[in-house]
């Protein structure tokens, strides 16, 4: 990663955050406005939710989740929950389901120390409810510390994508420490994103770990797989 993605990977969280504050306050300020309008008019229109790109009938809608709900569009994040007018019309009053790519919070976190190889931590990511997406053939990106140490590869090659959808599980094995030297930095927790074009990491507590070059290995379905051999 770049020292300028590096930057934006470590600060997304706090920006994630402030834009979710502005969004929630202009969410309000749109419901009110609509409230008002249809006390003055004769007329029943039907609300339009810009947060997802559909219809649906309830103008104060402050989800902040990118659901298609009922109407006829689809979010425009990367996470959607399933619903009757989630997916693509394809005639004949049939939809095909959209396929897209996982991000941080469409995910369900976990993490867990094992022994093998060292000892290493193994990441558990599964969709949350109503959610189904894709981890690409890629490395998750994982960081650690205010300096933004990342993880190198543990493995030669990428693997394969992997579809997120209610009890399927992914894995990947985090080995904070590959040196034989007593140095490294006393850290508690770690940052993950999924690849480095997601701008919305979590922070995922490990315990007390040391970090000094630390590797990463791709995602896998059996957690056998995810042992990150240096």
């Amino acid at each position: 990663m770049s020292g300028n993605r590096r930057k934006a990977f470590l600060v997304s969280a706090a920006l994630m955050g402030g834009a979710m504050l502005m969004t929630a306050c202009q969410n309000a300020d749109a419901a009110t406005d609509a409230g008002a309008s249809q006390g003055s008019s004769s007329s029943s229109p039907v609300a339009t939710s810009t947060e997802g790109g559909g219809q649906g009938s309830d103008a104060t809608n402050n989800d902040t989740n990118t659901s298609t709900g009922t109407g006829t569009g689809t979010g425009t994040g990367k996470g959607s929950e399933d619903g009757a007018g989630s997916g693509v019309d394809t005639g004949g009053g049939k939809r095909e389901p959209v396929e897209q790519g996982c991000g941080a919070n469409d995910i369900s976190w976990s993490t867990r120390s094992e022994s093998q190889a060292g000892g290493y931590i193994l990441v558990v990511a599964k969709a949350k409810a109503g959610i189904t997406c894709y981890l690409p053939a890629a490395l998750p990106t994982v960081a650690f510390g205010s300096d933004g140490t990342q993880a190198g590869p543990a493995e030669q090659s990428v693997g394969e994508q992997i579809k997120l959808s209610g009890s399927t599980a992914a894995y990947a094995g985090v080995n904070p420490k590959t040196t034989d030297t007593d140095g490294g930095k006393e850290l508690d927790s770690i940052i993950v994103g999924i690849g480095d074009d997601d701008f919305d990491p979590v922070s995922l507590p490990v315990g007390t770990i040391t970090v000094d070059e630390p590797v990463v290995t791709n995602w896998h379905t059996d957690p056998a797989d995810a042992v990150p051999f240096s």
